[in-house]
C-alpha cells in the first residue's frame, strides 16, 4: 500500500508550522486510533481506483462543509433540514457520502467510537488530493460533530459559480478567507465536473461572454443545447487539459480563456488576482504550497472541540440522540458498527 500511495503524489508541503486552533492536533489520535490515517487512505484509494470523479466530490464535501458554520459534518446530516436539501448542495455527490460513511464504520469497527465524521471528511479530502496526484500535507485532527445542520441562509453563502472577483473575495473575508486563499482553493477545480445550469449564464443565447475562447463557448453551446433538464444533465470537465490529475493545468485552462465558470475565469482578469493565478500556472509547486496551507487553514474554520460542544456521531447522518431513538424504535433495522 505504501508503494502504491507513493506513486500517485510526488510532492510533500510541511504545514506543521501553521497555527493551530485551541483543541486541534497534529497527533491527536496517535494512541486512541493510531490506525486511522491508513484505514481512511485505503478506502479512499479503492474509491478513486474504481471512479477517478469521486476525488473531486470528496474535496467538494469538505469545502461545502465547512464554509457555512465550520468543519462539523453537518453538511453529512440528514432529515428535513439537511443542508444537501439546499441548492448548492444537490449536486453533492452520493457516492462520496457513502464514502465518508464506511470509512466511519471501518475507523469505528478499529477503533470504537473515537473518531469524529469532521475529522474523516478532513482526512479523505487531503487523501483524495494526494491520490489523485496532488500534494501531501498533514492536517491537525480533533474536531467533534455538530448537532444540527447549518441554517438555509448560511448554506447559500457559499461561492456561487456566476459570482465576479469582488464578490467572491467578500464572501471568502467574511470567512477570514484571503486572497491567496481563494486562489489556490479554485485550484481545486483542477478535478471534476460541471453542469451546464452553473455556467449557461456564459454562453448565447444568455450571454456573448468575450472572455471565453470563442471555440470553447461554440463547443459548449452546443453541448449543452442537448441538455434536456434545465442544464442538471450534461456535464463538462473543470479542466480541459487534464480532467483527471491534481495539477495546475487548471490555470493553464484560465490563461486560455478555458474556465468553465465566471468564477474561474475572473481569476485570470482580474487585477486583484491575476498577478497569483498566473505565478500558480508557471509553478505547480508554488500552487502545491499555498492550497495545502489554505486547505489547513480552511479545516480550523469554526471547529468544534471543547467538551459538549459537539460529539463523535456514531453515524454520520444523523446526531446521536436521533440514532438512539431510531435504534430503540421496533420498525428500525439500525446496523452501526
Amino acid at each position: 500500500m505504501l508503494a502504491m500511495w507513493c506513486s500517485v503524489s510526488w510532492a510533500t508541503v510541511t504545514v506543521n508550522d501553521e497555527p493551530l486552533v485551541a483543541g486541534l492536533s497534529w497527533s491527536f489520535y496517535d494512541v486512541s486510533c493510531p490506525s486511522v490515517e491508513g484505514i481512511v487512505r485505503w478506502h479512499v484509494t479503492e474509491a478513486l481506483r474504481r471512479d477517478i470523479g469521486i476525488a473531486a466530490g470528496v474535496i467538494r464535501l469538505f469545502f461545502h462543509d465547512c464554509f457555512p458554520q465550520g468543519c462539523d459534518a453537518s453538511v453529512l446530516l440528514s432529515g428535513g433540514k439537511s443542508e444537501q436539501k439546499e441548492l448548492p448542495n444537490l449536486s453533492l455527490r452520493p457516492a462520496a457520502l457513502k464514502l465518508i460513511e464506511d470509512i466511519r464504520a471501518s475507523v469505528h469497527r478499529e477503533c470504537g467510537p473515537r473518531v469524529s465524521c469532521a475529522d474523516i471528511i478532513t482526512l479523505a479530502a487531503r487523501d483524495s488530493v494526494v491520490a489523485s496526484g496532488g500534494p501531501f500535507f498533514d492536517v491537525p485532527l480533533g474536531r467533534l460533530d455538530g448537532f444540527s445542520p447549518a441554517s438555509a441562509a448560511q448554506v447559500n453563502t457559499l461561492p456561487a459559480p456566476f459570482l465576479d472577483v469582488p464578490a467572491l473575495t467578500e464572501a471568502f473575508k467574511n470567512r477570514s478567507l484571503d486572497a491567496a486563499d481563494l486562489v489556490a482553493l479554485s485550484g481545486a477545480h483542477t478535478v471534476g465536473l460541471g453542469h451546464c445550469s452553473s455556467f449557461s449564464d456564459r454562453l448565447p443565447p444568455n450571454a456573448d461572454d468575450k472572455t471565453m475562447d470563442p471555440a470553447f463557448r461554440a463547443k459548449l453551446a452546443a453541448k449543452c443545447a442537448k441538455d434536456t433538464d434545465g442544464g442538471n444533465t450534461v456535464t463538462q470537465v473543470l479542466d480541459v487539459r487534464t480532467p483527471d490529475a491534481f495539477d495546475n493545468k487548471y490555470y493553464f485552462d484560465l490563461i486560455a480563456k478555458q474556465g468553465l465558470f465566471k468564477s474561474d475565469q475572473g481569476l485570470i482578469d482580474h487585477p486583484s488576482t491575476k498577478r497569483m493565478a498566473t505565478r500558480f500556472a508557471l509553478n505547480q509547486a508554488a500552487f502545491f504550497d499555498q492550497f495545502a496551507r489554505s486547505m489547513v487553514k480552511m479545516s480550523q474554520m469554526d471547529v468544534l472541540t471543547a467538551g459538549n460542544a459537539g460529539e463523535i456521531r456514531r453515524n454520520c447522518a444523523m446526531p446521536n440522540n436521533q440514532l438512539v431513538l431510531s435504534s430503540s424504535s421496533p420498525s428500525s433495522s439500525q446496523n452501526d458498527a
